[in-house]
């Protein structure tokens, strides 16, 4: 924080009158760059720089974790893995430097470390060629619906090259460590987050094609648009090849559900779960809408159409008959399959002439370079379930601080790792 120029010393909610001018000092804190409360995360690195990464603070400790734990998703989520991707080629190795030992959690922080190996970064490098052939005109001109002009006028300077911290690169330390929140929800519940797409451009998976109950991690990956209806994903497929050849982006929809969450995360008023889970979505590049349940749909609803009416199972545990609330009610988890949409807009980076002005003011033409997606959204699936995840395992800490730390009333409440095995 400076004053007149001088660098001084952050204060909490101090107000100081000098000069005939008022001063409020308030602290910093990460700018923007760690999510979490109990199970915190920050991301770093850049889509041109040495590489990217994540710091995991407060992951329990004893929880079996590898590299080859994290590998998955990132291998999910990585460039170059097929036609309707980025054409950068990356491997997107992870290593992990520090919070692990002997196999396990050691309960410390957990670096992970993802080096770039395809940048085209600095004007100065070997990649001198690319810079110029990608980047001199999007160095000084603002590329239309992307984050170049808003960083300028919040900093004062962007990094040029892949848009810096706002290319969806940021994304593998939210990914890796989103897979180690799909881990320990595994372990400790049995709780499964699985993504698909639902929609690109205007093809559109029909409601209830997807049985929510039983669909699989494999159904899903066996196409590379990630739909898990085969006669869509081949429309799908067909809609971002014919965007693809003309040099321009589509976007669409991911689908996301939770099978076997714990009863009771998320809290009554300002952390509601789905506030949560709105927020953790929605702050992925690209989105542009959330959708929860019933989602707007539900308007066109009287509330005897919609209130999802309640029932004693053959285990004696309260559940309702249809799950239109979506799995939460009140802002709490009641058991049922958390399910919601994320809508994502087209990339904004693409091959033809538009409209734009130069960092001077100047009203120009701009044919944007580079390597882009002509859809994102094959590979957000992974990336949105990394933040539903790490939502989820943040309120069950949060829930085992608040309402666990003394004995149940085993007659309404029931263990957090209750696995329908075990019923």
């Amino acid at each position: 924080f400076l004053q007149n120029n001088t660098p001084t010393q952050p204060t909490p909610s101090v107000e100081l009158l000098k000069s005939d001018k008022l001063y409020c000092l308030t602290e910093i804190q990460a700018a923007g760059s760690t999510f979490g409360n109990y199970f915190r995360v920050t991301t770093f690195g850049e889509s041109h720089g040495g590489g990217v990464g994540c710091i995991v603070d407060g992951c329990p400790p004893r929880i079996p974790l590898s590299e080859a734990d994290l590998q998955g998703d990132l291998d999910r989520r990585r460039p170059g893995q097929s036609r309707i991707t980025t054409p950068r080629k990356e491997t997107d190795t992870c290593r992990i430097y520090s919070g692990v030992s002997e196999g396990v959690t050691t309960g410390t922080p957990i670096h992970v470390l993802v080096p770039n190996t395809d940048q085209r970064g600095h004007k100065d490098s070997l990649m001198m060629p690319f810079y110029f052939q990608d980047y001199k005109e999007m160095s000084i001109a603002y590329r239309p619906s992307h984050a170049d002009a808003t960083y300028d006028m919040k900093y004062g300077v962007r990094a040029v090259q892949g848009g810096g911290r706002s290319s969806a690169r940021e994304t593998i330390g939210r990914v890796a460590s989103g897979a180690i929140a799909k881990k320990i929800l595994k372990l400790f519940s049995g709780t499964e987050v699985l993504a698909y797409v639902s929609q690109v451009h205007q093809v559109v998976l029909p409601d209830g094609s997807v049985d929510h109950d039983t669909v699989t991690l494999d159904q899903i990956e066996s196409n590379i648009v990630r739909c898990p209806n085969p006669d869509y994903a081949e429309k799908m497929i067909a809609a971002i090849d014919a965007v693809r050849t003309r040099g321009n982006s589509i976007g669409g929809v991911v689908t996301c559900i939770v099978r076997n969450a714990p009863r009771g995360l998320g809290s009554p008023v300002f952390d509601k779960l789905e506030a949560e889970l709105a927020k953790a979505v929605m702050s992925l590049p690209a989105t542009k809408g959330f959708e929860f349940g019933s989602g707007f749909a539900g308007t066109f609803l009287t509330g005897s159409e919609h209130n999802d009416e309640f029932y004693t199972d053959e285990h004696g545990r309260v559940r309702t008959r249809t799950n239109r609330s979506g799995g939460i009610q009140g802002g709490i988890s009641n058991g049922e399959i958390i399910n919601m949409r994320v809508a994502f807009k087209p990339t904004a980076t693409i091959g033809k002439k538009q409209h734009t002005v130069t960092r001077e003011k100047q009203e120009i033409e701009l044919l944007a370079r580079g390597r882009h997606d002509p859809c994102v959204v094959p590979r957000a699936v992974p990336m949105v379930e990394a933040m539903v995840a790490l939502v989820l395992v943040d309120q069950l800490m949060a829930q085992y601080a608040q309402c666990n730390l003394f004995p149940i009333n085993s007659e309404l409440q029931e263990p957090l790792n209750l696995e329908p095995a075990n019923l």
